[in-house]
């Protein structure tokens, strides 16, 4: 009778599994760019390292390379584990003032585990400019939404601290006026956020909002325990 492979013997196959996906879809990046022209930007994430999580990239619609980090949108995937779901033909916009439309599917192995993503990112900045002329010569309004800002970057720290400072300016309070119910609650949005799956994000987050370490990982901890 064959004996059923160990729990570390299984951890070994998934990430060969994992890694024979990633390598194999590293080159498709190059010819998605090729197809759609300079205007395209084609990403393979590896969510196993969400700090660097860039393995494959091809144009420079968001000015990132190899080794670069996740955006908001790649952390929401994160932390969504398991049950992350492929997010299409959406709008966001770059720092610098981009418009890019992007499609996000999720990369699973053969026993559904979430680890990665293949991205592609359209500049479509020059196309809406030209919709809106057209829009104003016809009469016809333009786009009712401003599409959100998304950090892109090849440094994990910045996407972090732009979900810390999103999620602050929702209070009308500063940090210290807050009660420990709206700490507990601005620390569960984070996690929920993904924030916390990267490395040496605890003494960013408390860096960023003031606090002491300890204090920070105290709440981490006791919204973790409320759920």
């Amino acid at each position: 009778m064959a004996q059923e492979p160990t729990g570390t013997a299984r951890e070994a196959a998934a990430r060969a599994e994992q890694d024979a996906i990633i390598a194999a879809l590293a080159p498709v990046v190059d010819g998605i760019v090729a197809t759609f022209g300079a205007f395209c930007e084609a990403v393979v994430h590896d969510f196993r390292r969400p700090e660097r999580s860039v393995v494959a990239i091809a144009g420079s619609v968001t000015g990132r390379g190899v080794g670069g980090s996740m955006s908001e949108i790649g952390m929401k995937l994160l932390a969504a584990g398991d049950a992350a779901a492929d997010e299409l033909n959406y709008l966001t916009r770059t720092r610098d003032g981009k418009l890019v439309k992007s499609s996000t599917m999720v990369l699973r192995d053969s026993a559904g585990t979430a680890f990665g993503a293949l991205c592609v990112n359209l500049d479509v900045t020059s196309v809406t400019q030209v919709h809106a002329l057209v829009g104003d010569l016809a009469g016809v309004a333009a786009l009712p939404d401003a599409p959100p800002t998304t950090t892109f970057g090849d440094d994990i720290t910045a996407v972090l601290d732009s979900l810390v400072d999103a999620r602050q300016l929702r209070e009308t309070r500063p940090w210290p006026q807050l009660s420990r119910a709206e700490r507990l609650d601005l620390f569960r949005d984070l996690d929920r956020q993904g924030v916390f799956a990267v490395r040496g994000s605890v003494q960013q987050i408390a860096v960023r909002l003031g606090i002491s370490r300890a204090s920070a990982y105290n709440y981490l901890a006791a919204t973790r325990a409320d759920e």
